[in-house]
């Protein structure tokens, strides 16, 4: 049986569309099986815990994280940041796992994916209201479609669906306010010299260990428990969904790393396509054209608002007229905001390994 090393070595060998459709693969593949795994547990008679999903997401995040430090040695290095730095990070990163997957209990699956696919929304307005920035022509156009698609989108969950209530929607946009936080608190603990590694660890740990206390005084914990004891189906779909969230996040951030932010906008939007698209062929649920519109829209901008992003960073970003008073550390910080925030979900989007990436 060859080696993870073995199995790395060939696959650095082949040539680079090859990777690109071995790593595509497995991004839908991988993804593919999250999300329905996702829906799948929220879809058991019986199971009515959203909040234990992002739980058990964490759980996995930070059992494999602990182990891939100690592979890559990362473990014997010391704290960089005091703990207290990262309790902020940890508060927004269990507010968006918590309130998006709470959501599921008041709406169905697909209009999760796409509300929550929509960060370019709160981002462009806390940028807008917080740091006075003005954006292009163009992401106010992706910005209006992907307002359009959301419209029509929930507009068809209204009339078709009896589970739909407007509450899971306000759950999922304060999850996304969260989301769209989350950059600007990394970037901060990165500045004080904190690695990548570092916080993905640490703050899912102390989030693991807040959950674990806030899900045992709601009594949610032993509830999935006794309920996992009791349905064997429900302990290994569990099971399934808290290692893969793990497995896609790597093969995700390895597309990243060797590809670039246009390829990984594509197939990020055609990952959520296709996750849509399962979500109604294997759950089968009443169909309104809305959806098909408010998916295209949604996408659509997404990927329009992506591929400006990239193009920008690629020109050097565009003109902007120099403030009197834009000091190198003001211009730095605004150069940071334009890195795409897209994927994202919870510790996800902290999961970029320094100069390193996972093998496959």
């Amino acid at each position: 049986m060859p080696s993870s090393s073995s199995i790395q070595s060939i696959f650095e060998n082949l040539p680079s569309h090859q990777q690109l459709l071995v790593l595509g693969f497995l991004l839908f593949f991988f993804f593919g099986i999250h999300n329905l795994m996702q829906e799948a547990i929220m879809s058991l008679e019986g199971f009515k815990w959203g909040m234990m999903l992002g739980y058990f997401e964490v759980l996995g995040v930070t059992v494999c994280t602990h182990f891939e430090r100690i592979y890559l040695g990362d473990n014997k290095e010391p704290r960089k940041t005091p703990l207290k730095a990262f309790f902020f990070l940890t508060f927004l990163l269990m507010s968006s796992s918590s309130l998006s997957n709470i959501s599921l209990n008041y709406i169905n699956y697909p209009t999760k994916v796409v509300f929550r696919s929509c960060k370019l929304l709160p981002t462009m307005f806390i940028a807008t209201i917080v740091n006075k920035k003005v954006f292009g022509v163009k992401q106010y156009v992706a910005a209006g479609c992907i307002c359009a698609g959301l419209v029509l989108y929930a507009a068809a969950d209204w009339t078709l669906a009896p589970s739909f209530r407007p509450f899971g929607l306000t759950l999922v946009f304060l999850s996304i306010c969260a989301d769209s936080i989350l950059p600007n608190a990394q970037e901060k603990l990165f500045a004080s010299g904190s690695t990548r590694s570092e916080v993905t660890y640490y703050v899912n740990v102390l989030v693991l260990i807040a959950m674990t206390f806030s899900t045992i005084l709601s009594g949610d914990l032993l509830a999935t428990w006794a309920y996992a004891c009791e349905n064997p189906t429900a302990a290994l779909y569990l099971v399934i969904y808290t290692i893969i969230s793990y497995v896609a996040i790597g093969v995700h951030m390895n597309v990243i790393n060797r590809f670039g932010g246009v390829t990984t906008v594509l197939l990020g939007t055609g990952r959520k396509a296709m996750t849509i698209m399962l979500s109604f062929i294997i759950f089968p649920k009443q169909f309104s054209w809305f959806y098909v519109f408010g998916s295209a829209l949604v996408l659509g901008g997404l990927t329009y608002s992506g591929l400006d992003k990239v193009n920008n960073r690629n020109n050097g970003g565009p003109q902007m007229p120099k403030a009197k008073n834009s000091s190198p550390e003001l211009r730095a910080e605004k150069s940071q905001n334009k890195k795409d925030s897209e994927e994202t979900e919870l510790f996800l989007n902290v999961k970029v390994k320094e100069q390193r990436t996972i093998s496959v």
